[in-house]
């Protein structure tokens, strides 16, 4: 499947409540209908709702070309796990994504690489893009991030490769000391090691596209230009507008380098 030459995506997190997730999804639904970088495939959006949201938000984004998909999933496909969602269950319901490895799953419930690893194992063997989330805890120099995002991103593969699986995977770098913070990470910073991501380079059958995360907003896309692959977002997105100044500012920077 050809991939968005920019890839935008949006994780609700437990920021809206059902209805509001409902509403918010009806207006963007309306936008991506109507916004010709969304139809072409230019531009690629992603949305990562609560789980007893995804149904309706399945529903309200139907006939549009915007993904849908869980911020979590099960390791196991089926089972005695009570309170999990399996990935085969996501991918039955329609979803296309399954975010991974998020650093607040990593923090709070103490998720390791091995089951990191069993998790982007369980995504992609159920025909999930997985959006495997990657970066530092502590703000240092682009070289030190750049080992340790290849660090979670060769011991995230472990299992896949185990179980012979291939795929195209989306790599979210977010370094954690810029989540929920004032601004981003500094532009050079995050174009340097989303090089260093773009440049892994491991024997298997993967294929890879890095966007950024981690207080993005307004004008970052535009800054960064061809060396991020697009753009994780928050809180940001939550309003309609501000999410369709960005799909705007995608298809721009895409016009603007077709003219160069």
């Amino acid at each position: 499947m050809t991939q968005p030459r920019i890839t935008l995506g949006v994780s609700l997190k437990i920021y809206f409540s059902y209805q509001q997730t409902l509403a918010w999804s009806e207006e963007i639904a309306s936008i991506a209908r109507n916004h010709p970088a969304i139809i072409s495939g230019d531009v690629g959006l992603f949305i990562l709702p609560s789980f007893p949201a995804l149904p309706p938000v399945l529903a309200a984004f139907a006939g549009t070309r915007v993904g849908i998909g869980a911020q979590d999933l099960c390791q196991e496909d089926n089972g005695a796990w009570t309170g999990e969602v399996s990935g085969s269950m996501l991918a039955e319901m329609g979803c296309g994504y399954a975010e991974i490895g998020h650093a607040e799953r990593r923090r709070h419930y103490g998720e390791d690489d091995a089951l990191i690893a069993a998790k982007l194992a369980a995504a992609l063997r159920n025909g999930l893009t997985p959006v495997l989330c990657l970066g530092e805890s502590v703000q240092g120099k682009s070289q030190e991030a750049i080992a340790v995002c290849r660090q979670q991103l060769q011991a995230s593969l472990q299992a896949a490769r185990q179980q012979q699986l291939s795929g195209h995977i989306i790599l979210a770098y977010e370094p954690q000391w810029a989540i929920g913070a004032a601004t981003s990470a500094p532009d050079t910073f995050i174009a340097e090691v989303c090089q260093g991501l773009r440049e892994f380079s491991e024997p298997g059958d993967f294929t890879f596209s890095v966007i950024y995360g981690g207080s993005a907003g307004p004008g970052l896309l535009s800054r960064l230009g061809d060396r991020v692959g697009g753009l994780f977002l928050g809180r940001f997105a939550h309003q309609p507008a501000a999410l369709a100044s960005m799909i705007d500012e995608a298809a721009e920077l895409l016009n603007t380098r077709e003219k160069v």
